[in-house]
């Protein structure tokens, strides 16, 4: 289990990297999941690391599962890596940009 000062500091590089609110993080899942033939329920829609990461967003520090401290890890880790501060990405790069804002973190955002 992660200890206290370990878990506030992990709290908050999460709150820094999803930089999308749960509205519009639930509104981008539902958006990217559509496709001519059908839309999922909303409840269904996205990754499920994105629909985790929408439940993490909706949860108090305290109500933290280990389950979900695991995936905080590995959406800072991954935007981490993905994130260029010196270059973000164009409005053109899209592929890129769907795939971080599937995780909560919109790249356009200052």
């Amino acid at each position: 289990m992660t200890d206290a000062l370990e878990l506030d500091a992990l709290w908050e590089d999460f709150h820094r990297a999803v930089n999308m609110t749960s509205q519009e993080l639930a509104a981008w899942l539902r958006v990217s999941d559509a496709d001519e033939a059908a839309e999922p329920l909303p409840e269904h829609a996205g990754s499920p690391t994105g629909q985790h990461v929408l439940a993490i967003l909706q949860k108090r520090r305290t109500d933290l599962t280990d389950d979900d401290i695991e995936v905080m890890y590995e959406v800072v880790d991954a935007v981490g890596a993905e994130a260029d501060v010196e270059n973000e990405p164009e409005a053109e790069e899209t592929r890129r940009r769907h795939q971080l804002m599937t995780l909560g973190h919109d790249p356009l955002r200052p």
